[in-house]
């Protein structure tokens, strides 16, 4: 099968294109920053002697890292409003659901950072004195925080992959502006390869500042 691809009809509605990856970007933004406060919350809530704490802050983590976002997506466009009352924008309800979801999953890198610092140094902080949370803000996690970047990154190329789903709710990010210019054009293998690319460009160079970063850390740290 011979197929004739023409990019032109991408060309001349490549304003939609772009304005439903300012969106896409946009949903991501506000659910990384909103996941990674909610994360270390539901970290330290999961680290905490009080077991009841525990117990909640560990079904949080476990419910959300085990049940699909899509779910979650429906539930807070569709049944939350029934709860409460009040209907949400698409925006709102994708970025709760986003939000609390890779909160669960920032959780677990928190937790492990957290973890893999010695023992010895908390002992040695206490014996000067230190009490637990200026421990934690002085000591831990500056530390910890070296080894969570990479993973802490990784997670959030996935959540703004994630954010594709928000189009089920007729957000207007990338994936929903490419339904929408390939119900006006016919031209979906067009589309599509754009939106692929455009995705590609904007983790991959988020991937090479990443990695920027870690190279400078490690260089400031064998000094």
């Amino acid at each position: 099968m011979n197929y004739t691809w023409d990019f032109t009809p991408i060309r001349m509605n490549a304003g939609l294109l772009l304005e439903g990856l300012g969106n896409t970007l946009l949903l991501s933004a506000a659910s990384i920053v909103a996941g990674l406060c909610f994360g270390i919350l539901l970290a330290l809530m999961r680290l905490s002697s009080n077991r009841p704490v525990s117990i909640v802050g560990t079904a949080i983590i476990e419910f959300y890292r085990n049940t699909p976002p899509l779910v979650h997506f429906f539930w807070y466009f569709y049944g939350l409003p029934i709860l409460i009352g009040v209907s949400l924008d698409p925006f709102v309800a994708a970025w709760i659901a986003l939000s609390i979801q890779s909160g669960a999953f920032f959780a677990e890198v928190f937790r492990g950072g957290i973890v893999s610092i010695e023992r010895g140094q908390w002992e040695a902080a206490r014996a000067l004195g230190m009490r637990g949370g200026r421990i934690m803000r002085r000591i831990i996690l500056p530390q910890a925080l070296r080894r969570m970047i990479p993973p802490l990154m990784e997670r959030s190329f996935e959540l703004v992959k994630t954010t594709s789903l928000a189009a089920t709710l007729a957000y207007g990010d990338l994936v929903y502006q490419a339904m929408v210019v390939t119900s006006q054009t016919y031209r979906p293998l067009e589309t599509y390869t754009t939106v692929a690319i455009l995705f590609f460009s904007v983790l991959f160079v988020a991937s090479l500042g990443m990695r920027a970063v870690e190279a400078r850390l490690a260089r400031y740290h064998k000094r």
